[in-house]
Order: structure tokens, then C-alpha cells, then sequence
């Protein structure tokens, strides 16, 4: 009796064994089967976070007509540097000849001593940074801004 009870355990123990292997196996089949539908939810979700931020920005155009420095910085008054940074926003890393010359087809006149005096209070600002690459030196707009462009935009958050 006690071989059979032995036996019958052993049957016992194989069969939930076996059952459990099954197990893993339809688990194995099911995340297999349901991969491409969490894709797709996950593309979704992008699909709809853009979506998002497309409205948001169509809402900053028809509240603000436009998304304009002012915006931006408010802290930048004068025209001129308000054209400075949107030319080095277009183009970064511009010398101040560069820059002057970008101005002079933009404004109609610019000179490289305004330019220059103007980029000195940008840079003190933290809206414009320099970089001196050997003798040349180079104007972009600061990361802080392109940041807070960027969240305007509705890109980031």
C-alpha cells in the first residue's frame, strides 16, 4: 500500500509538474501574442501626445498670433536685440560680423559696434552665450531659452 500511495504522489507530482510547464508555456504564448497590441498602445499614446501638444501650440498661435519673442523673454525690449535673437535662433553660432551682416538683410541697416554692445546685455541676461573657438567668438541662444521655446511650443515639459 504504501508503494502505491508512493506511486500515486509520484503521478501526482509529475502531472502538476507537467501542468506547471504548460503554464509557462501559454504565458510565454500569450505575451508573444499580446506584444504587438502593447506597440501598438504605446504608439498610440505617442500618436495622441502629439496630437496634444499640436493643439496646444495652435491655441499659443490663435491667443498669441503667433509665438513671438515676447513671449519668450519678455525682458527683451528693444527691437533690434529681439532681431538678434531670432537670427541666432535660426542660425546659432554667428560671429558678430555674421550676425551684422544677417541684420543688414533683415532690417535693412545694422553696424557691428550695435550689434556688439547688444550682445553684451543679452549675455549678461543669460539669453545669448558665448563660445571662443581660437580667436573667433561665436553667439547662440542659451539652452535656458531653447527650453522655455521648446515648452512653449509644447515639445517638452
Amino acid at each position: 500500500m504504501f508503494l502505491f500511495m508512493s506511486l500515486a504522489e509520484e503521478e501526482k507530482d509529475r502531472k502538476i509538474e507537467e501542468l506547471g510547464e504548460r503554464i509557462a508555456e501559454l504565458e510565454a504564448s500569450i505575451r508573444l501574442i499580446t506584444k504587438p497590441y502593447a506597440d501598438m498602445v504605446e504608439r498610440l499614446d505617442q500618436v495622441q501626445g502629439i496630437v496634444n501638444r499640436y493643439f496646444r501650440l495652435l491655441d499659443v498661435y490663435q491667443t498669441h498670433g503667433g509665438i513671438s519673442i515676447d513671449v519668450i523673454i519678455p525682458q527683451v525690449k528693444d527691437p533690434i536685440s529681439k532681431e538678434i535673437v531670432r537670427v541666432l535662433l535660426d542660425h546659432p553660432r554667428l560671429n558678430i560680423s555674421q550676425l551684422a551682416d544677417e541684420l543688414k538683410k533683415r532690417l535693412g541697416s545694422s553696424s557691428r559696434r550695435i550689434v556688439r554692445s547688444k550682445l553684451l546685455v543679452l549675455v549678461e541676461q543669460g539669453i545669448v552665450v558665448d563660445d571662443l573657438e581660437g580667436k573667433v567668438r561665436t553667439y547662440s541662444v542659451s539652452s535656458p531659452v531653447i527650453k522655455k521655446w521648446s515648452q512653449v511650443l509644447g515639445l517638452t515639459k
